[in-house]
């Protein structure tokens, strides 16, 4: 089959590698119809390179049709169409029952003391094959799959893999109050869908910051006050004050996270891990701060006392510095980690009929096949042709 696969920083190809089959009787096997391209794959692109291997499969966002299944995966039948959540989760540990499948405690990589093992990202999440492929093998089926509709588009449920589930739960820890305020640091697919489920759910102003022109654009197409990132980010905070009483907003949602391409000093300590031999470039990645900090910064010198900080960004390094002063001081309240995909499927899926109330079926701005997988992974990191979200069609 075909699939898009890792060769070394900033080198992804598309190439020929074995088609998966059922290994243990309770896999299953999809077609993959949609696969989506995520800002967490950049990180792998561009910062995670220590934790890879030449060769792994890309991608965890998708849906597809099943093709096979094994003995024990009960309830599925091939031709049934299904969403993946990108982790892998047995549905019944006392993780899993409590709603926190990421940390489920039979898929969890415990050689890297990491959580559950995620598709298609990096020996810390278990190196499994991803889904920026044709077929993708399914471990534990019966307990991850999602069914779903046989009618409708696939633009309409493959966010149910990974994007919707992040951006409810990203807005379910922000704990806005009802008729609240909140403000969503970075727009990108993540932070626009947290903007729309916010205001969904009641949320009386959604102020969304951004740096990209266009990305502001689409948020203001939809209800949020948007905000440039100027180089003095004193100057942003003072202008979200002015239109919350004085006290910021009631929530933050850092939809950041550690950026892809890096910044400052960050950026050079991502790039020097990327000349390292591979076994001190993880062992430096696992001991050191290599974050840019600046979104997290902002969002708790933004948020009011009391208030809530909901990271739903992806932070990397082990020993980056937090102003715990300011953070006890101002008493916030944090909360953060992977969504926990199937325990927010329910609340989600009755939203996607043909009312499209989150506008999912004109979210993506891509459709590309897996041959164009290269330039588009190019183009998305550096934001170039208009790349906001990018669907592969296998």
């Amino acid at each position: 089959m075909r699939a898009v696969v890792w060769n070394g920083t900033r080198d992804v190809r598309t190439e020929t590698v074995p088609d998966p089959r059922i290994e243990r009787p309770d896999d299953a096997v999809i077609r993959v119809t949609s696969s989506g391209l995520c800002g967490s794959d950049l990180h792998l692109y561009e910062v995670l390179g220590p934790f890879m291997n030449a060769g792994d499969v890309l991608g965890h966002e998708p849906m597809g049709v099943v093709e096979e299944v094994g003995p024990d995966a009960t309830g599925l039948a091939p031709g049934q169409r299904v969403v993946v959540p990108f982790q892998i989760s047995c549905g019944h540990c006392p993780m899993c029952e409590a709603g926190f499948q990421t940390q489920c405690d039979n898929t969890r990589v415990e050689s890297r003391g990491m959580g559950a093992s995620i598709y298609g990202y990096s020996a810390l999440y278990g190196s499994v094959p991803g889904a920026q492929a044709e077929y993708l093998r399914v471990p534990r089926a019966k307990d991850n799959v999602i069914p779903v509709p046989s009618q409708g588009p696939d633009d309409r449920y493959v966010y149910l893999s990974d994007v919707l589930p992040t951006a409810w739960q990203g807005v379910e820890y922000a704990e806005i109050p009802d008729g609240g305020t909140v403000a969503v640091l970075g727009l990108g697919p993540i932070g626009e869908m947290a903007c729309r489920v916010a205001l969904h759910r009641g949320a009386a102003r959604v102020f969304g910051v951004d740096p990209v022109p266009e990305r502001r654009a689409r948020a203001a197409a939809r209800g949020v006050e948007v905000f440039d990132l100027p180089s003095d980010t004193d100057e942003l905070v003072e202008q979200i004050r002015e239109r919350t009483d004085g006290r910021g907003p009631d929530s933050v949602i850092d939809a950041v996270g550690m950026e892809a391409q890096g910044h400052g000093t960050a950026r050079l300590a991502q790039r020097a891990v990327s000349w390292m031999p591979k076994g001190a470039a993880a062992k430096l990645m696992e001991t050191a701060g290599v974050d840019r900090l600046a979104a997290f910064q902002v969002a708790i010198d933004l948020v009011r006392r009391g208030g809530t900080i909901s990271l739903s960004g992806v932070y990397g390094g082990m020993t980056d510095p937090l102003p715990m002063l300011t953070l006890f001081d101002k008493q916030i309240r944090l909360r953060m980690g992977q969504a926990n995909v199937r325990h927010w499927a329910p609340d989600i899926l009755p939203l996607l009929d043909e009312q499209d109330v989150l506008g999912v079926e004109d979210f993506a701005t891509h459709h590309l096949s897996l041959e164009e997988a290269p330039e588009a992974y190019r183009n998305f990191q550096e934001k170039r042709d208009g790349t906001f979200k990018v669907l592969f069609r296998p």
